[in-house]
This record gives C-alpha cells, structure tokens and sequence, in this order.
C-alpha cells in the first residue's frame, strides 16, 4: 500500500522528519510559498497531508487544488490562515498546537511589560551612546507593582500571564465571551465589562485569537477610554488591533505607549511610524521562539499529522466535528 503523501513548509527536525519519512512521502515546500502554484496537479492531487506555518493559506482555491487533503497540522496555535468552515465542509481536519506556547508567550508580554514601565530600552541606548556619562542618568520610570493589568480574552496564555502578574502584586481584571470563574475564584482575576477594562487598566494587554470579529476591535473608541498613562501590549494577531488608529493614540499622547510583537504586516517595514515612535516597543513575531517551545510546537504538529492520517485521535484538533464524522463514517 503506498505512503501517504504530505507538504511540509514548517522547518522540521531530522529525527522528525525520520519519523515522517517512516510513513509518508515528504514534498518540501518553501514557507510561504502558495501551495496550489508550487507544485505540478498530479502532485497537488495526490495530497493527503499538510505540516504548515501560518504563512500558508488555504482558501477555496487551494483546498480545490488539493481535492485528496484529509489534514492540515498548523505549527501554530492561531489558525486564521486557514478557512476553517471551508476545511469543515471538506472533510478536512485542521489541528494546531495549543498549550505548548503558553509560557513563552506570557513572559514575552511580561517582557513588554516591564521594557515598557521602565523604559528599558530607551536606558539601553542611553549607556551606549554615552549619554550617560555626558548628561547622566535618564528620566524616571514607573512602578508596575499595585498597578492594574487588564487582560482582553482569557484563555490559556491570558490565563497564565494573569498567573503571573500576581508574582508582581498587580491588581488583574478581564472581560472574556465566558467569564472564567475558577480563576476568579482563586483571585487571578476580577471580571469587568469591556469598557470597564480599557479605563481601569494601567496595562491592556490582548489575548483574543484573530477572527471576523475581532479585527480591528480594538481602536480609535478604546484608546480614547484608556487612561493617557496606560500601555497596550499585543502578543496575539496584529490585525485585531485597528493600527492606524494606534499611531494616532501614541502620537497625540491619547495613551503612553505600546509593546506590540505582532503588526498588521508581517515583516514590518522600517518606513512603517510605529518604528519612528519612541514609546513603542516592537518585537518580530516571537512569542513562542525559544528553542524548547518550538520544539515543543513542532513536536505536537508532526504528532498530529501522522495521529490523523494513521486513524489515531490527534491530540489537538480545531474542527474536532470533522474526526467525529469520519469515526461514525468508519464504525457504521
């Protein structure tokens, strides 16, 4: 019986890809590339499996161009480069890699966080230049201790960083779909409406994954609630905040700053103002990069794959109602 044939655009170790290898055929596929031009149709339509970056999208167009696709393994845990009610009419289960990357994504934005109250690194540039010793040291920062950190959406990482802040005596509220109530039951968080959260916060830190619904909700209306001392910090989707409306808040002084690790363009260009701005702290999209989360991630993405094609539940399944369909499909 001939191996299943699968896409791999997500950097996959050796031993991985010996385990891959070990049970499908592997076609690689430079990240980014557009999976329905990069390959000829007797290979598109052999396809059965795909280990992908969120660089890959698949749309109608590419899921026409893979009529044989059974799974799609994300080496995420954001999934908006996928159409996911397209993936579900199709059969196809897509799968993604939650869990793993809730620390190292909660202590970049506690990272933010601090390189944000206490300046750091405008202080960095300070020594170096040589201000230091020429002018002395620089302006005061601020304390985050006793200070409020406001957390939109509350799931796993959301979860964590209010965890966390606690270490750092701040007082954590949230406004989330459902409200959490063991985690305000062990005094993680206090609950707010969502126009309480932007004026209470001394920090708005974002948590949502990016869907229709969130794009571009956070804007103009919530910076002009937020206090003019308060700091944003995005570590989620770029677009769920509106950008535009976010240069103008941090030019006119509407809030303090921001830490911001995701942008609506990714690379973000050097021409782009936020790079212009000194009260923005701006990251690559790397949240998750520490060599043992993405061993982590990518772990979990390849297990998820073979688990799929070999009849074994994945352990990470955003369209779960697709493997429940194909098990009642087997055992009828």
């Amino acid at each position: 019986m001939p191996q299943p044939r699968v896409i791999i655009t997500a950097p996959v170790p050796a031993d991985l890809r010996e385990q891959l290898a070990a049970q499908c055929e592997i076609i690689d596929v430079p990240t980014g590339a557009g999976l329905a031009d990069a390959l000829p149709k007797e290979q598109l339509d052999s396809i059965e499996g795909v280990v992908c970056t969120v660089r890959s999208k698949f749309d109608t167009a590419v899921f026409d161009a893979l009529p044989r696709l059974r799974v799609v393994s994300n080496f995420a845990v954001g999934y908006d480069n996928i159409n996911i009610p397209e993936a579900t009419k199709r059969n196809v289960l897509v799968c993604n890699t939650p869990k793993v990357l809730d620390g190292a994504v909660a202590d970049l934005t506690f990272g933010l966080l601090i390189c944000l109250a206490r300046d750091l690194v405008r202080g960095d540039a300070h020594v170096r230049s040589g201000a230091w010793a020429e002018k002395g040291a620089p302006a005061l920062t601020q304390d985050i201790r006793g200070k409020t950190l406001g957390l939109l959406g509350m799931g796993r990482i959301g979860r964590v960083v209010a965890e966390t802040a606690k270490a750092f005596n701040m007082k954590v509220i949230y406004h989330n779909r459902n409200r959490d109530a063991e985690a305000e039951s062990l005094g993680f968080a206090e609950y707010r409406d969502r126009d309480a959260l932007f004026a209470e916060s001394d920090f708005l830190s974002i948590h949502v994954p990016l869907t229709p619904e969130t794009r571009h909700s956070v804007g103009a209306k919530e910076f002009a609630a937020m206090k003019p001392t308060a700091y944003l910090i995005n570590t989620s989707r770029g677009p769920v905040v509106d950008e535009a409306a976010l240069i103008d808040a941090l030019k006119a002084g509407r809030i303090a700053g921001a830490g911001l690790d995701v942008m609506e363009q990714e690379p973000l260009p050097a021409s782009s103002p936020l790079c212009a701005l000194p009260n923005v702290v701006l990251q690559a999209h790397v949240g998750s990069a520490t060599v043992e989360t993405r061993r982590a991630m990518i772990d979990l993405a390849v297990r998820n794959l073979l688990d799929a094609l070999s009849g074994t539940r994945p352990q990470a399944m955003v369209n779960p109602e697709v493997w429940a369909g194909a098990s009642e499909t087997t055992n009828a």
